[in-house]
């Protein structure tokens, strides 16, 4: 089961998806308020020591963005005793016997320059080993000031995307990120939700594809008029305090649970393309 077209064609649509998102978010940067210079993505070429690499885009310093990073990668070699010892636990057929694994996905965070505007996360990606397939990715807000009418935008882009694919897709998946974006430690979610879903392979690789596609369209409208609405609105000191004090939370997560981090470290992708996800700023009430 090598897949090879398969694997060629996810790999390409998330490179686009990339360049669509990078370009989006430089358009909003010529929009942005204030004098100074519209902020631009720095781009380099990331590598993998045992296969493959990506590309790594961080805008730091904008008119909008505080910080950036949509980075888009394609990777393979063999999962360390770690990794094929998760995936045995969840069920993935053939990796204790064999390692070999391709990945493939795009990874954004965004933390902004405004208060009032919300952080936001969103990925999608397809995994392979020889045994199996399957893709994940999802998306979640996260204001430190939360406006409700924000969040319900959000998730009913979301939910209008879910739609199509399935009638319980959004309700399923908005569950399993409420409890995926649970910080256990603080008692509290990250943010106010969005959907995640993981290991998904109905057995039908184009209808599972069509979703994640779905899944990646439907992040520039569910966000880009959130970013609009705030980019200029005034703020103070309490608001920054607030903003730099949810990083902190946002930062724990990423450290201590999230996922991706832990399997981008685990497999020798390039640390700061990993970690590019953490603020630039932050604090600890």
């Amino acid at each position: 089961m090598q897949m090879q077209a398969e694997r060629d064609e996810a790999a390409a649509w998330f490179r686009v998806l990339r360049d669509r998102i990078v370009a989006a978010f430089e358009a909003l940067e010529d929009a942005g308020p204030g004098s100074n210079a519209p902020g631009r993505f720095e781009v380099r070429p990331t590598q993998r020591p045992e296969g493959g690499g990506g590309l790594m885009s961080v805008m730091r310093g904008g008119r909008v963005f505080e910080k950036v990073g949509v980075n888009w990668s394609a990777v393979h070699g063999t999962l360390s005793p770690a990794a094929q010892q998760a995936m045995a636990a969840r069920g993935v057929p053939g990796v204790k016997t064999d390692p070999r694994f391709w990945a493939s996905g795009i990874s954004l965070v965004a933390h902004m320059q405004n208060p009032h505007a919300p952080a936001v996360h969103m990925n999608t990606r397809m995994f392979w080993t020889p045994g199996a397939w399957w893709f994940g990715g999802g998306t979640d807000l996260n204001p430190c000031l939360e406006i409700a009418e924000d969040t319900a935008h959000f998730h009913d882009t979301l939910r209008a995307a879910c739609a199509p694919h399935g009638t319980d897709y959004y309700d399923r998946f908005k569950a399993w990120a409420d409890e995926y974006f649970f910080v256990p430690h603080r008692g509290r979610a990250r943010g106010v939700g969005g959907i995640f879903y993981d290991d998904l392979n109905s057995g039908d690789w184009q209808a599972d594809f069509a979703f994640t596609r779905a899944v990646g369209e439907a992040f520039l409208p569910a966000f880009l008029p959130l970013a609009e609405k705030r980019m200029a609105q005034p703020w103070g000191e309490a608001e920054k305090d607030a903003q730099l004090i949810h990083r902190g939370l946002y930062a724990e997560y990423n450290l201590v649970y999230d996922r991706g981090t832990k399997f981008g470290l685990a497999t020798g992708h390039d640390a700061e393309a990993v970690l590019m996800s953490l603020p630039p700023l932050a604090k600890w009430a």
